[in-house]
């Protein structure tokens, strides 16, 4: 896997396939699980149609951690090329200030920690976007 960081559009919005918020809600950085698996991931997913990168970034935030108050901001773009195939993203970050019920979603459960958990869904692709490099 490569992954590489571009400034902020220089990648086309038409060309970023996902995005990846790293979230803080009170001193700690928020982590998703998936229902179907046991392991922990960082908010976010890929773009609907016709959607707008800065869009899905707030979209998947709510949908996947329930956050209501929040601010959002893009940090950077990226591509990850695994074999032949690339895609690009965006990366964001996000404050939440407050939290709702979880949305009913692929999400079955959020944690907050300080720290980023061992057992990640996606480590590789974690540590290049996690919050390993990153502190309050």
């Amino acid at each position: 896997m490569e992954i590489k960081f571009y400034s902020l559009d220089q990648i086309s919005n038409e060309q970023l396939d996902f995005a990846v918020v790293c979230a803080a809600y009170r001193g700690k950085w928020i982590f998703v699980r998936h229902r179907d698996r046991n392991t922990w991931e960082i908010p976010g997913g890929h773009r609907e149609e016709n959607e707008n990168i800065n869009g899905a970034a707030s979209r998947e935030l709510f949908e996947e951690t329930g956050a209501v108050s929040y601010e959002i901001e893009p940090v950077c773009d990226c591509s990850v090329t695994i074999g032949e195939m690339t895609d690009f993203g965006r990366l964001f970050y996000a404050r939440v200030t407050e939290i709702g019920p979880l949305p009913e979603s692929e999400i079955c459960e959020i944690r907050f920690t300080k720290a980023m958990p061992d057992d990640l869904t996606y480590r590789d692709y974690s540590r290049y976007f996690g919050t390993r490099h990153w502190s309050f």
